[in-house]
């Protein structure tokens, strides 16, 4: 019996393969081309199959015989759907008009990855934040961008210090050290942005965030091991004056103005200003600062020309001054006994330039930054003073050529810290590099991009670190992308706890290599006219990682720091569904990450501190032009492993909810955000003072989870 109907089974399929084999086909050869040229890259769809338009616009495809609909999408252009009837056994041409769609640049292409190619096209994944995301999370948090890079998928803004809320951005598990900040893709922060640069940058001036995750050295160097986040700037379309004013139930207060002039004659121009204050707030009457306190003032004017003829100028110069409070309050103190007040001045001075032009057919850019800073920084009785400055210059060259579009250059940047308090400390880096870039197109299918950098670094040697990445375009509209490289972190003096205590009981660096690594990745993705579904998954191996620990042989309570000899291993998920219709939009996002490390003795292999297992994310918006928008969240934190904390091993999970509601009136706009409705806070489950100084000198233990707890803020946007 059971022979018999498998036989049948076998004959059926056979019977349905011949069938199938001889259903009457023929061959549809689309043109599309627009004001009489030809479209690449267009995507065409007939019934079932699916294909890209080559450079002379065309696709061909084997379609069933028989009345198809044919539908031609290119970003940029109006979609265009026609019907055609397939003879058998015979070719049909169609040709198509594409009439273009007027959309900002900025969303066409992505500069993250210094080809200028549309974000659909790149094989190097990179995420966009568009400016829409960018102005919610403005109102939500004017004074910085913590907020919209914490709520981004496979991103983490950890605290390194809880007494003075300094920051770092974590990619996909791996230390905020290894994350690359650009400003229009210039060090404008510092070729190591420092812990307190997060909290220094308001939003409303920037079109876009594109984030590169994994390894990024082989396109910008020994500051990139963990990734890129590079914050493109609002450009001058139209004609704006804008004043935003916001205050916290816990005392904050914001007012920022920004200015646009779109181009006459070429030259257009922004201006970003404001003033940026925060009582400090002891919220479990402990004596020590919860929430730091702060006063800031920045100033950025930005100038662009453009002569409509390949010739581009955009030039920036940015201010800021900062004073910033935390530790004990008044004449509380620690447990042994004495006050601990912090303190944090800073100043900031950056300039930046980018220009491109023609030499011949290829366009050159010439870009280049100068950043200053000045730190003042008391832990308790302990002052130190210090100065960081980063020079930065590159050149670069790119064309096309049969289906290559190429790019070469060169680089030299310049890091400097002179300390005041702490001179042996100081270093200067200076790193000449030369990298390389050519993505191929092997048919409507494939497209391949290989890069390469060569960097010389003036203390730990030369490097080279290559990438290759693969796009390839599966039927029904799935996309999927591979990539692999590897990456290099030259040490400073400045991991995230020296950020939290300071160097004076640090010991030189001595007999230390760089950081080496290699990641991978691969991705899934297919999008639809509501729906846009991805998948990833990621991994890496760091070798000679770097860690703070007591200094073996030396006073007791000096520090150093050491290179492991252990891999850390990182490996996770990331999945992410955005949904929209009409006016209301839905986003899912959730990631797993499991990093393990060598614990400090180099004994031991142990989960990677503060780094949580599972993180989800939904957020819902209903949004109408020129009525307001809605906006609900809720975020999952699991459980994340604690290092040096005498109350527990591992912290509670828990779960944040938010709620944003804007009403526009006009030139105005009324905004109130609620964060952390349930009142989640850290000092509901233990103390943040510990009963006495960890290994290191810090007297709070890590943060976990919020310390402020419950916070609205609200106030508006006017427009004249």
């Amino acid at each position: 019996m059971k022979l018999r109907s498998c036989v049948l089974a076998v004959f059926l399929l056979s019977l349905e393969a011949t069938s199938s084999a001889q259903q009457a086909s023929g061959t549809l050869v689309v043109q599309v081309r627009s004001n009489s040229q030809p479209v690449e890259q267009a995507e065409v769809t007939a019934g079932e199959r699916f294909a890209i338009t080559n450079a002379a616009g065309e696709a061909t495809l084997e379609t069933p015989a028989g009345t198809i609909e044919v539908m031609v999408e290119r970003y940029g252009f109006k979609r265009q759907s026609e019907r055609v009837f397939i003879p058998e056994g015979t070719t049909t041409r169609l040709g198509i008009e594409l009439q273009p769609e007027a959309v900002l640049k900025e969303e066409i292409t992505v500069t993250a990855t210094r080809s200028d190619t549309r974000i659909e096209d790149e094989p190097l994944r990179v995420e966009i934040l568009n400016q829409e995301e960018v102005e919610e999370k403005a109102l939500m948090t004017p004074g910085d961008i913590a907020m919209l890079l914490n709520e981004t998928s496979g991103l983490r803004v950890q605290v390194t210090s809880p007494s003075l809320g300094a920051a770092n951005v974590r990619v996909q598990g791996l230390r905020g050290r290894y994350t690359q900040l650009l400003s229009d893709g210039l060090p404008l922060y510092g070729g190591q942005t420092g812990s307190i640069g997060l909290l220094q940058i308001p939003p409303l001036d920037l079109g876009q965030v594109a984030v590169i995750k994994g390894v990024a050295s082989a396109l910008y160097g020994s500051s990139a091991l963990g990734g890129v986040i590079n914050l493109v700037s609002r450009r001058p379309a139209k004609r704006e004056r804008e004043i935003l004013l916001n205050g916290t139930t816990r005392g904050g207060q914001d007012t920022v103005f920004w200015l646009a002039e779109p181009a006459k004659k070429g030259f257009g121009y922004t201006l970003l200003g404001g003033t940026h204050f925060q009582h400090h707030k002891d919220i479990d009457h402990d004596g020590w600062a919860d929430v730091p306190g702060y006063r800031r003032v920045d100033l950025r004017p930005r100038l662009f020309w453009d002569n409509g003829a390949g010739r581009s100028v955009f030039a920036t110069a940015g201010a800021m001054a900062e004073e910033r409070n935390g530790g004990t309050i008044g004449d509380s103190r620690v447990p042994d006994g004495q006050r601990f007040p912090e303190k944090l001045g800073t100043q900031r001075f950056d300039a930046g330039l980018v220009s491109r032009f023609l030499v011949g057919n290829h366009p050159l850019s010439v870009r280049g930054s100068v950043m200053t800073q000045g730190h003042r920084h008391q832990f308790g009785e302990v002052l130190e003073r210090d100065r960081r400055e980063t020079l930065f210059g590159e050149t670069a060259i790119n064309g096309t050529r049969k289906g290559h579009t190429w790019l070469v250059g060169s680089a030299l940047q310049a890091d400097i810290y002179r300390a005041h308090d702490v001179a042996a400390q100081n270093y200067t880096y200076v790193v000449p590099a030369v990298f390389a870039q050519d993505e191929y197109a092997l048919g409507s299918r494939l497209t391949l991009s290989g890069s390469g950098r060569l960097d010389v670094h003036s203390k730990y040697g030369t490097f080279f670190n290559p990438r290759l990445s693969a796009l390839i375009r599966l039927p029904r509209k799935l996309t999927a992308r591979l990539s692999s490289g590897t990456g290099v972190f030259t040490p400073t003096p400045f991991t995230e706890e020296t950020e939290a205590v300071g160097l004076s009981k640090l010991l030189p660096l001595r007999n230390i290599k760089a950081e080496r690594a290699w990641s991978a990745s691969g991705d899934l993705g297919w999008s639809g006219p509501h729906v846009e579904l991805n998948g990833t998954m990621f991994g890496s191996i760091i070798r000679d990682p770097v860690m703070l620990r007591p200094a073996a042989s030396a006073t007791p309570g000096t520090l150093e720091i050491v290179n492991v000899h252990g891999r850390t291993r990182t490996m996770g998920s990331e999945f992410l569904a955005r949904l929209h219709g009409g006016d209301f939009g839905l986003v899912l996002t959730h990631t797993f990450v499991h990093s393990t490390e060598i614990d400090r003795q180099g004994l031991d292999r142990q989960l990677v501190p503060l780094t949580p297992k599972h993180t989800a994310g939904i957020v819902g918006t209903w949004e109408k032009e020129g009525v307001g928008r809605v906006g609900i969240e809720m975020f999952y934190t699991g459980r994340q492993r604690l290092d040096e904390n005498p109350y527990r091993q591992d912290s509670v999970p828990y779960r944040l909810f938010g709620m944003l509601v804007e009403r526009r009136f006009g030139p105005l706009r009324l905004f109130v955000n609620a964060e952390n409705l349930a009142n989640v806070r850290q000092t509901k489950y233990d103390r943040l003072l510990r009963p006495q100084r960890s290994f290191d000198g810090q007297w709070t233990v890590d943060e976990w989870a919020p310390l402020d707890g419950r916070v609205i803020n609200g106030g508006l946007r006017f427009s004249f």
